[in-house]
C-alpha cells in the first residue's frame, strides 16, 4: 500500500503546485509539467527551469515536499524496495527435499543442535535443514548450510523424499515435533527419530507416536549443572557403565596448601601407585588436556582423573576436593534452575534457592547481583553456586559479583549461547555448560551410535579394539607421546583392569578404553589402527 500511494502523492502535490503557480506566482504551468516538478522534488533529482519562487508559501511548498521526499526514500527503499529486489533476483530458497540418501534431517535449527551439526561435520555425515522461517533460513544458507524452507503443517509433502534418510531430529516446538513425527512414518521413514521435547510429560506420547528417542534439553542441561555442583550426582556416561562400575570419571580442585599443587606429572607416578589417570586440568576457565610428564598440577586447577572408585577417594585426600560442607546455592528458579534443586535435594545435599520473585521453594527473595541476597545465602560457606539464569547476561555479570564475593567457591553456571561460553569464564566461572554442549552431544551419542562419548567439551572417551596395540603395555606404548590420548582400561572378558602391572600385556581379545580430545583419538585411530569393539550384550 504504501508503494502505491507514491503514484497518488505526485499526483496531489503536483496539483497543488499548479494551483499555487496560478494564484500566488501568477505564473500558470500546465498539468504535465507540474507532475514533472512534482517527481524532480521529491527525487531530489533537480528543476530545469522551475528553479525560482517569490511567494513564501510557494517556498514553503518546496520545502515540505523536498522532506517528504526524503523521508520517502529513506522509508521505502531499503524497507520495501530493496528487499523485494533481493528476494526476486537472489537464489530462490529450496521448497522440496534434496536426494536423502545418507543425510540427516534436522528440523529448526537453533543452539540446542549446535554440538550435533559440529559432530556431523566432524565425521562426514551430511545434513539437511527444515526451517520454516524464511529469513533465518536465508540466514544458514549462506552460512553454508543446505536448506529446505516451508511450513510442514501447510505443505505436508515436504517430506515425501524423506525415506532414505540416514536419521531425522526434531528441534521444534513440540506439537511442530509431533506433526514432523506423524508425517514421517506417514511418508514410510523407518529409520531413527530423535527428539528434543520442552515439557517431560510429552516424552512418553512422542515415543508412541514414532519417535526413536525424546530428550529434555532443559532437564539434560540441570542434570549436568547439578552433577558439577555435587560429588553425590554422578549420572553415568554409558561407556563408563560398560565398564560395569570399576571406572569412574573425577574432578577435583588443587587447592594452594595442596600436595600436589605445583608438582610435576611424572613426579607423582598417578597411575603406577593409584591406577588414576590424569587427563587434563580446567584453569582460568580453560580446559588443557595432560601433555606429557612434564606437565604441572595448578594450584587453582580442577584435575580431571579417571580411575578406580576407591583410587579417585585417594586423590581426593590429595588435592582437597572440589566438594566440602555447606549448602550448594542455586541462583535462578526457572525450569532448569527448579530441577537443579530438586536432584540435589533428592541426593541429600542441603540446597539454598535465590530468585527475585516469591515462588514456594524460594528460600531467599532477592536479587543474585545484591550483596545482601549472597550474604543472606550463606554464599561464603556454600559448596558449590550455580548460576541458573535465563539470560546470558545477566549470568555473566552475576558470575563477576559472586567471584568477587566468594573468590575461592566453585562458580557453575548455566549458558543459553555456546558464544557466552568464554565470557562466564571471564567472568570467574569454573564450569559453563550451554544447551549445545550437553543436548547436542547425546543427540550426536546416539545418532552416530559410536561409543565416542563427550566427557568434557574437548575432552571423549572411545571404546576399540586393540589394533596394534595388542603384545604392547598400555602405559609403555607411548600412545599419550604420540597420539596425546591416554589408555585408561582394558576390558578382558568379565573382568576390567585399570592398574597394569609391569608384565601386564594388551591381547587380541581385549577392549581398550581411550581419553582424549577428539583430534587425538583421531590420530590414536591413524597409529594404531584399532577397529569398533564389539558391544556389549544387554542387561
Amino acid at each position: 500500500m504504501l508503494l502505491l500511494s507514491v503514484p497518488l502523492v505526485i499526483v496531489l502535490l503536483g496539483l497543488v503546485y499548479m494551483l499555487g503557480m496560478a494564484a500566488l506566482e501568477n505564473n500558470p504551468r500546465d498539468f504535465w509539467s507540474s507532475i514533472e516538478w512534482a517527481s524532480e522534488t521529491l527525487t531530489t533529482t533537480g528543476y530545469g527551469g522551475d528553479s525560482h519562487w517569490n511567494h513564501p508559501l510557494m517556498n514553503l511548498l518546496v520545502i515540505g515536499t523536498q522532506v517528504l521526499g526524503t523521508f520517502l526514500s529513506v522509508l521505502i527503499f531499503p524497507f520495501y524496495v530493496l528487499p523485494y529486489l533481493e528476494e526476486q533476483f537472489e537464489a530462490r530458497l529450496p521448497r522440496k527435499l534434496p536426494e536423502m540418501q545418507g543425510r540427516v534431517l534436522i528440523q529448526r535449527y537453533s543452539p540446542a543442535v549446535d554440538t550435533l551439526v559440529t559432530e556431523l561435520d566432524r565425521v562426514g555425515i551430511p545434513l539437511v535443514i527444515l526451517q520454516q522461517d524464511d529469513a533465518l533460513a536465508r540466514t544458514l544458507r549462506d552460512r553454508g548450510y543446505e536448506v529446505v524452507a516451508g511450513n510442514l503443517e501447510e505443505q505436508p509433502d515436504l517430506l515425501a523424499g524423506v525415506v532414505k534418510a540416514r536419521a531425522l531430529v526434531t528441534n521444534a516446538d513440540d506439537h511442530l515435533g509431533a506433526t514432523f513425527i506423524l508425517i514421517a512414518r506417514e511418508c514410510g521413514f523407518e529409520g531413527p527419530i530423535l527428539a528434543l521435547c520442552a515439557d517431560p510429560l510429552h516424552r512418553a506420547p512422542m515415543m508412541k507416536i514414532g519417535a526413536t528417542a525424546v530428550f529434555t534439553p532443559s532437564h539434560v542441561l540441570a542434570a549436568a549443572l547439578a552433577a558439577r555442583a555435587s560429588t553425590r550426582i554422578n549420572p553415568r556416561h554409558e561407556g563408563l557403565r560398560q565398564l560395569g562400575g570399576h571406572v569412574d570419571v573425577a574432578e577435583f580442585r588443587v587447592h594452594e596448601d595442596s600436595a600436589l599443587a605445583g608438582r610435576r606429572l611424572g613426579d607423582m607416578s598417578m597411575r603406577e601407585r593409584y591406577g588414576v589417570t590424569i587427563i587434563g586440568q580446567w584453569h582460568a576457565g580453560r580446559f588443557g588436556l595432560v601433555e606429557g610428564p612434564d606437565t604441572r598440577l595448578r594450584a587453582g586447577a580442577i584435575l580431571v582423573a579417571v580411575g578406580p572408585q576407591d583410587s579417585l577417594r585417594r586423590i581426593e585426600d590429595l588435592a582437597t576436593p572440589i566438594n566440602k560442607e555447606g549448602p550448594i546455592v542455586v541462583a535462578g528458579y526457572g525450569a532448569v534452575g527448579h530441577k537443579v534443586v530438586q536432584m540435589l535435594r533428592d541426593a541429600g545435599e542441603s540446597a539454598v534457592v535465590i530468585d527475585s520473585a516469591p515462588h514456594d521453594g524460594v528460600d531467599v527473595v532477592g536479587n543474585v547481583l545484591e550483596i545482601s541476597a549472597l550474604e543472606q545465602a550463606r554464599v561464603r560457606e556454600a559448596k558449590a553456586v550455580v548460576l541458573a539464569l535465563s539470560n546470558d547476561s545477566a549470568g555473566v555479570f552475576a558470575a563477576a559479583v559472586v567471584r568477587d564475593f566468594a573468590g575461592h567457591v566453585p562458580l557453575i553456571a548455566r549458558v543459553n549461547r555456546a558464544p557466552n561460553v568464554a565470557r562466564l569464564y571471564d567472568a570467574g566461572a569454573d564450569f559453563a555448560l550451554s544447551i549445545g554442549q550437553v543436548a547436542g552431544q547425546i543427540l550426536a551419542s546416539h545418532l552416530l551410535d559410536q561409543d565416542d562419548l563427550l566427557l568434557e567439551e574437548q575432552l571423549r572417551f572411545i571404546r576399540v579394539s586393540p589394533g596394534d596395540l595388542v603384545g604392547e603395555h598400555p602405559w609403555r606404548a607411548q600412545v599419550r607421546e604420540k597420539t596425546g590420548a591416554a589408555v585408561v582400561a582394558i576390558e578382558r572378558g568379565e573382568n576390567v583392569v585399570v592398574n597394569f602391572e609391569p608384565a601386564f600385556r594388551i591381547e587380541a581379545g581385549d577392549v581398550v578404553f581411550v581419553c582424549g580430545a577428539a583430534r587425538n583419538l583421531d590420530k590414536f585411530r591413524q597409529e594404531f589402527r584399532p577397529t569398533a569393539a564389539p558391544r556389549p550384550a544387554a542387561g
